[in-house]
């Protein structure tokens, strides 16, 4: 019998000849070493499926972070005359995130990121806009996916997933931008070429609130692009603007020059994309115009079997020229609101306390 034995392993089951690719045991947390939050993080790289894929993730923008920190190359000359584009690490940090982001909770994590300059540029949607100024004029509340749409309607309440916003919100938001939209266009018809960046700059100045990422990007002068500014609610206001005080124009192109020439004249570039769509394309298509970035982190839950950009894996943005074919970037599948706290307890929030105990 034990002849048989070896003979059905010989059969069924072929030898292993290769162990090349053998190199890392799988290994999860050991929980007999009590809790330990910062090794139970980095366990995860070890852990398989997407928890290794988050510890890649942390791996890559901590890579980032320390080629931010290099000074930059004498011979990598930067010309810096252009105050919207002065490029002021080695490494220029780009970060995308979708507008139901602001929405939710993580809003407090992307202002600690710009509050203590730790990124280099946003790039966002309407609503990633509008509900952070929005969320200083009144709050956001916790709901339930289940709840009734015809019900909340009847009562003037608006759902974002779980969350809910009164139509009131929105009330205060028109109250507050009006003035300032007729402002900026006196202020154009005395020579101002206002774009969506400069806009958002100005909304930011004049929210004058900690609680607000804008305030904070306007701070540090951290250019916020939004090449779909109209696609939300203050796309509404300056819609209906346009009726009460016309004449206000907003130039994107002058936009895309800015965000592209960020990219072109930067040393390095990595991009830290939560979500899909246009913020996710607007980030990349910069990338491409410098020949790709050199290190990438995309977190969202679409698949690419669509054949959309949301979907798409970071091998098919190297295709493009959009990621260099060298660099390792990484995908995880899964939720930003319940990963990419994480994220940043691992990489930038790790890395500004460290530094502060100093």
């Amino acid at each position: 019998m034990a002849g048989s034995s070896s003979s059905l392993d010989e059969t069924i089951l072929k030898k292993t000849t290769d162990i090349s690719l053998l190199r890392e045991k799988v290994c999860g947390y050991n929980w007999n070493q009590g809790l330990n939050y910062d090794k139970l993080l980095n366990s995860y790289l070890s852990s398989g499926f997407q928890a290794t894929n988050f510890g890649l993730a942390v791996n890559e923008i901590n890579k980032m972070i320390k080629c931010r920190k290099l000074p930059i190359p004498k011979d990598k000359y930067i010309d810096n005359e252009d105050e919207f584009t002065i490029i002021k690490n080695n490494c220029t940090i780009f970060l995308g995130y979708t507008s139901n982001l602001i929405s939710s909770g993580l809003r407090e994590t992307i202002k600690f990121l710009v509050q203590h300059s730790l990124v280099d540029c946003i790039v966002t949607t309407a609503g990633g806009i509008e509900e952070d100024f929005i969320k200083c004029l009144a709050p956001t509340f916790l709901g339930d996916f289940k709840l009734d749409g015809k019900m909340l309607r009847e009562r003037g309440i608006n759902r974002i997933g779980n969350l809910l916003v009164p139509n009131d919100n929105y009330c205060r938001f028109e109250n507050w931008i009006m003035p300032i939209l007729d402002e900026m266009l006196k202020e154009q018809k005395d020579g101002v070429l206002w774009t969506p960046s400069k806009l958002i700059e100005r909304l930011g100045k004049e929210i004058n609130n900690e609680e607000s990422v804008y305030y904070w990007t306007a701070k540090n002068k951290i250019p916020v692009f939004c090449p779909a500014l109209t696609d939300g609610s203050i796309g509404d206001m300056m819609f209906l603007h346009s009726f009460r005080n016309p004449g206000l124009v907003l130039d994107i192109v002058s936009d895309l020059r800015r965000l592209n020439l960020m990219a072109m004249k930067s040393v390095n570039t990595g991009m830290i994309i939560l979500g899909g769509g246009v913020i996710k394309h607007h980030i990349c298509n910069a990338n491409l115009m410098r020949n790709g970035a050199d290190f990438s982190v995309y977190l969202n839950t679409a698949s690419e079997y669509d054949g959309s950009d949301s979907g798409a894996r970071p091998d098919e943005a190297k295709s493009w020229g959009k990621i260099k074919k060298d660099a390792t970037p990484v995908k995880i599948y899964g939720e930003a609101t319940l990963i990419f706290p994480l994220v940043v307890a691992q990489t930038f929030a790790k890395d500004f306390f460290k530094n502060k105990e100093k």
